[in-house]
């Protein structure tokens, strides 16, 4: 059996939704924890089958975990044990977060090369030289990535890329850099929210870190970490998800247990477009839509701009503007698998390099598509709210990795959408098989 996504287009979305706990920022959290020998208690954790993945990876690193409430607890059971697994590690980006905690503290890893969705290429370069400056040995060997260190010592390391800051990479350096002997100084350090909260875990933990949340950090190497307990920031993806939902429905939500302050960038395109955009608090913003939704110029950059992962959002947005909008990608130059299926919704969008021509139309019609990645999976969500018929959007599992309970808050918020299960038709080669 599997599930799909049924949204029946045409509500306007009102009410109160509360975004959970940030996805990108809890994975790298949770892999810090391998830092230690004492617990840590991680609260506000989304529950999202990557969340699980990675205490799955913990568990079979010698930690015990466990999840209830939206609380994670997790101690070192076995410190032997340095080998993360290709079944694992090759479902989830984030996994290679384990790499920098493993050779810092265990002084040895073998980590399968990462997967996740598909959204272009997404080397992991920039991890290796980090982690290879701090005095790390690595190399690939059966398509794992092997490490060994006598032990870390501080370095200066410039992480920029062709497309800018890693987030993932700096995590990574910077969680190693925690236990390694003297001063690490990381250049072009990714600026995200995401790794200032990390930062912040780290530091209650006992690390010394300095200018987390710009484009240099300096951390000073302590001999050891002690456990702590963190709240986890919210996800500024969700939240902008829910702003954007709001939008497109011509709708009046308001989105508690959120960051407006790390939002400014979407709230800005709203605003462009037509809509409403109220900051009524540090941790509450009210958006309300336009019938008249005008088309905007759109460019995805590293924090504060505009963020990739809102991209397919957004693009669903303008598939129903009055006018030609554009759309460009310098994140993720190739992050455009959902055009095809906004087009078989009757959207009208040209993809040409890293850019998008959207041009506007009066309506979407529903229809079966497919979700491709996971944001991709939001943006179809968004534009079956505003189309007209039913649209069933399939492979779920890109949703789920990424939005605890989605359909849930927009049933709240007076969507008409469901989650179903079904048994998929079985093809003639199936048949055969059998």
């Amino acid at each position: 059996m599997l599930d799909k996504i049924v949204v029946h287009g045409g509500r306007r979305l009102q009410g109160t939704v509360h975004a959970s706990g940030s996805k990108n920022a809890v994975l790298p959290i949770l892999a810090a924890t391998l830092l230690t020998e004492e617990p840590c208690e991680i609260r506000n954790v989304p529950d999202l089958s990557d969340v699980h993945l990675m205490l799955d990876i913990l568990d079979g690193l010698g930690m015990r975990t466990s999840f209830a409430s939206g609380t994670v607890r997790t101690e070192v059971a076995d410190e032997s044990i340095s080998t993360a697994p290709y079944d694992l590690v090759h479902q989830m980006r984030a996994s290679i977060c384990v790499l920098g905690p493993l050779l810092a503290k265990r002084k040895r890893a073998q980590v399968a090369h990462p997967g996740g969705c598909v959204i272009g290429t997404r080397p992991i370069d920039l991890h290796v030289k980090g982690l290879k400056a701090l005095a790390a040995e690595l190399q690939t060997v059966h398509g794992y990535l092997e490490g060994t260190t006598v032990g870390l010592t501080g370095a200066h390391i410039f992480l920029g890329g062709p497309f800018g800051s890693t987030v993932t990479g700096t995590a990574n350096v910077l969680m190693a850099a925690t236990l390694a002997r003297g001063t690490t100084v990381i250049e072009q350090a990714a600026c995200e929210p995401e790794v200032v909260d990390l930062a912040d875990f780290l530091t209650a933990m006992g690390a010394q870190i300095e200018g987390a949340g710009t484009p240099r950090i300096t951390v000073h190497g302590v001999e050891r970490l002690g456990g702590a307990t963190h709240e986890v920031i919210p996800d500024r993806i969700e939240a902008e998800t829910f702003m954007i939902a709001s939008a497109i429905t011509c709708g009046d939500v308001r989105i508690e247990s959120c960051r407006p302050d790390q939002m400014v960038a979407v709230a800005e395109v709203l605003r462009e477009c037509g809509a409403s955009v109220e900051a009524l608090s540090a941790q509450s913003v009210r958006v309300r839509g336009s019938r008249y939704i005008k088309p905007v110029d759109v460019t995805t950059f590293a924090y504060p701009g505009y963020p990739t992962d809102a991209q397919a959002q957004i693009m669903a947005l303008m598939s129903v503007a009055d006018g030609i909008s554009v759309i460009t990608d310098k994140v993720y130059p190739d992050r455009y698998m959902h055009v095809s299926e906004y087009n078989r919704m009757g959207a009208q969008i040209r993809k040409n390099g890293p850019t998008a021509v959207v041009q506007g139309v009066e309506f979407l019609s529903g229809a079966p598509v497919k979700a491709t990645d996971l944001r991709a999976s939001a943006g179809l969500i968004l534009a079956g709210l505003a189309a007209q018929g039913e649209t069933e959007m399939h492979q779920v599992q890109h949703l789920d990795r990424g939005y605890d309970r989605i359909e849930q808050k927009l049933i709240q918020l007076g969507a008409a959408i469901e989650r179903v299960r079904y048994a998929p038709r079985r093809r003639k080669s199936d048949r055969r098989a059998a």
